[in-house]
């Protein structure tokens, strides 16, 4: 059955070469390109464009699937608009036609389009599931990442606040040291001054009584 349901939706593309002789479709979409193109060095990675996904439309077929309804319904018809595709009529030929024939089996314009939006709503649950389950993984994969980035940034403006602060410490650190070193030559020049000054006092003195003393030794006999 499943399928069957399928064939209503995917064309089959004749000459054209899939994993099984032939490539499938959905009608008035294109195929997903067989590989990614890489990111060009230095550039951030981008979501591609949405591509019909045959894994994702298993998923939804299957929910119409155990959700068809009895009698005839959007499914048979849309089964009678499949059938008169390749009949040369145009579109409103070929709905008219395919409606004339549901009539037969009691189908009405208001059953088919109620029909329809119940297999609407089906696969619109399942949009819902899937985003339950994507929001799930965005969190994990990347909102706990974006999480940590934050903390990590941070982290980071604290660190270049305190190296701000260390560095306006250090410069007031090497500054006062420099007005220490200024201090200290300006000191031992001044002490050095002081003990020259006081040697040269010392020896004027010492020589004086020295030659007193040579002098008192020399006339007082």
């Amino acid at each position: 059955m499943l399928k069957n349901l399928k064939s209503l939706f995917i064309v089959e593309e004749e000459g054209a070469q899939g994993p099984k002789g032939e490539q499938k479709t959905m009608p008035g979409t294109t195929q997903a390109p067989q590989g990614d193109t890489p990111a060009e060095a230095g550039q951030a990675a981008t979501p591609g464009a949405g591509q019909v996904n045959q894994q994702f439309l298993e998923v939804l077929f299957k929910a119409m699937q155990e959700n068809n309804l009895g009698g005839f319904d959007y499914l048979e018809f849309k089964q009678s608009l499949r059938s008169l595709e390749k009949m040369p009529m145009d579109e409103p030929t070929r709905f008219q036609s395919a409606f004339a024939m549901a009539q037969t089996l009691g189908a009405t314009a208001q059953t088919l389009v109620q029909t329809a939006e119940h297999y609407l709503n089906i696969i619109k649950q399942e949009e819902n599931k899937f985003n339950q389950a994507h929001n799930a993984q965005r969190e994990k994969q990347i909102g706990n990442k974006e999480n940590e980035i934050k903390q990590l940034e941070e982290v980071a403006r604290t660190k270049m606040a305190q190296i701000a602060q260390l560095t306006k410490e250090i410069e007031a650190h090497k500054q006062k040291a420099g007005a220490l070193k200024k201090e200290i030559e300006d000191a031992v020049v001044k002490v050095e001054t002081t003990k020259n000054n006081f040697v040269a006092s010392y020896n004027a003195l010492v020589e004086q009584i020295g030659r007193d003393v040579e002098n008192m030794k020399r006339y007082l006999k």
